[in-house]
Order: structure tokens, then sequence, then C-alpha cells
């Protein structure tokens, strides 16, 4: 910011904006060391669940969309239910299942989820690309939920900023609320969230014997 002032203001640089930085800066670190904070606490557990609804709202299209969904995480693997779809990630391919259209989609690697919604990237999303802001702090049902804003470092981003509702008493994610652009505002509300549930050992695998009358698509 400073960068951008004329040296014939450094007096008034000196007087004003330079406490004002020290604020910001203290501002930036603070916020990231919580989002931090929550980061750590989650890759901490041997696995999580939870269940999340999904909401999209444009008031000047008059679109209003709610969905529910549930996921469970175990380092890198994932099952996602949402909008009627099952994507599983085993570490090594990402198997997107369409019921309604009997077929399975395989991707190598993590994949890139039509689903908007990547469990894994929930916890480490945001240590790129953003600047931060302390926000507001609200009391929801007897908890205390901090808010961090998340301000996107590109200037041809299609998001205004970002929304991280915490938990400060148990480091969980409360909510996270995307403001774009456009006037379209999502936000994911995150609920019933466990650690260290008991999972099958297969949980995360994809079985073919269960699809056997799927069309099956398979990026070479």
């Amino acid at each position: 910011m400073t960068a951008k002032l004329n040296f014939i203001l450094k007096f008034i640089v000196l007087q004003i904006i330079i406490p004002f930085c020290f604020v910001y800066s203290q501002d930036h670190e603070k916020s990231r060391l919580l989002l931090d904070k929550v980061s750590k606490n989650m890759l901490s557990k041997e696995n999580m669940n939870f269940e999340f609804v999904y909401k999209l709202e444009n008031s000047k299209e008059k679109i209003t969309q709610e969905i529910e969904g549930n996921a469970q995480i175990s380092g890198e693997k994932y099952k996602l239910n949402f909008m009627d779809i099952e994507q599983i990630y085993d570490g090594f391919k990402t198997y997107t299942i369409v019921p309604e259209n009997e077929e399975i989609n395989i991707e190598a690697g993590d994949g890139n989820s039509d689903l908007m919604i990547k469990p894994t990237n929930l916890i480490t999303f945001y240590t790129s690309g953003y600047g931060y802001e302390w926000d507001i702090k609200q009391i929801v049902m007897g908890r205390t939920i901090q808010y961090v804003k998340l301000l996107p470092t590109e200037e041809n981003s299609d998001v205004k900023y970002l929304l991280i509702g915490v938990d400060i008493n148990n480091l969980n994610l409360f909510k996270i609320i995307e403001v774009g652009k456009n006037g379209t505002n999502t936000t994911l509300k995150i609920k019933n969230q466990s650690y260290n549930i008991s999972l099958p050992e297969n949980h995360f695998n994809f079985d073919t014997e269960l699809y056997k009358d799927y069309f099956i698509n398979e990026d070479s």
C-alpha cells in the first residue's frame, strides 16, 4: 500500500499510514493464525464426518437454491454425497457416480470436481491467493463464531470476498460464505461434525460389482 504513495507525503505516511499498516498487519496475521489453527485441528484427526447445507442466492436473478449433503474425509481420501451424486477419491482416482444416468466417470488424481465442493479443499484452500481481515463475531445458539474475511489477490477473480466462520471454542468450521461480483452468493453451512468415527476399511474404495449395469467412462 505505501509503495503507491508519493514521497512528498512522507510526513503523512509517518503520522498516519504507517500506524494503520501496523494494525492491518496484525489483523492479517491474527486472521491467518486462526485459520491455521482450524486447519491443524482438522488435519490432526484420523477422519472426519460432517453434514452440510449448500445455499446459492442471486436476488437480481431471483434464484434461490438449497441442497443438503454429507462427506467423510480421511487424509486425502474422501466420499461425498451431494446433488444426488456420489463422489469417491481413493487416493489415486476420483469416481463420480450418477445413479440417475447409471453412469460413472473415473479420473486420475483427485479430479476437477463439477460438484463445486471438494471436501479436502475445505481444510487448506485459504493458504494461497488471499489476503485476510478480522471480521465480525457472532453468538449462534450459544456458540461463539468468529469470521475471517478472505480477499482474492487476483484482480480478475469472480469472487468479491469470502467469509469463513469458525467456532473459536473447538476450532471447527461453521460456515463459508462466498460473495460473487455478479451478485451470486453461496453459503456452505457445516453441521453435525464429528471426528475419528468408525468407518469400514473399504469405505473409500470403489466396487465395480455394485455397478454392473452402469456405463463407465474412464480417462485414459
